[in-house]
């Protein structure tokens, strides 16, 4: 088993976790926003068992003046037969040491309202409730 930064070629594989965190999210629409994101430097990151994802994560390195330097993590979740046996908890301890790698200040998620148990996990990992993210959808 090994964590590592995931390419091009596996966004299938990505995907295949991914949609039980986004399942609104078609696979063109996944790898069309992907693709788009480039120029953010979003980068994928697999615990990897073989050919299998495990746990995947989605994450850029930003710069803003309330969060100052920092590492946001836009996706993290866990394979459904994996969820809940430390795999998670893997992820963010190396998120940690990449985003200490990066130079970061901190690491910014955020998670929806409904989400409690992932809520838990994030506070039991150190992280804390600290604003809310207003949403108005223009389309």
């Amino acid at each position: 088993m090994q964590i590592r930064e995931l390419d091009l070629k596996e966004l299938e594989m990505a995907y295949g976790v991914l949609k039980q965190l986004r399942g609104e999210l078609s696979y063109k629409e996944f790898e069309d926003l992907i693709y788009d994101m480039r120029y953010m430097n979003y980068t994928m990151f697999g615990i990897v068992e073989g050919e299998e994802l495990i746990t995947y994560a989605g994450v850029a390195v930003q710069t803003n003046l309330y969060h100052k330097r920092h590492l946001y993590v836009f996706d993290l979740v866990s394979g459904d037969k994996y969820k809940s046996k430390g795999y998670g908890t893997m992820m963010l301890d190396f998120l940690n040491d990449y985003a200490r790698a990066s130079m970061c200040e901190n690491i910014i998620l955020s998670s929806n309202f409904t989400r409690v148990d992932a809520h838990r996990f994030y506070e039991k990992n150190g992280f804390e409730k600290k604003s809310y993210i207003f949403l108005k959808t223009l389309v």
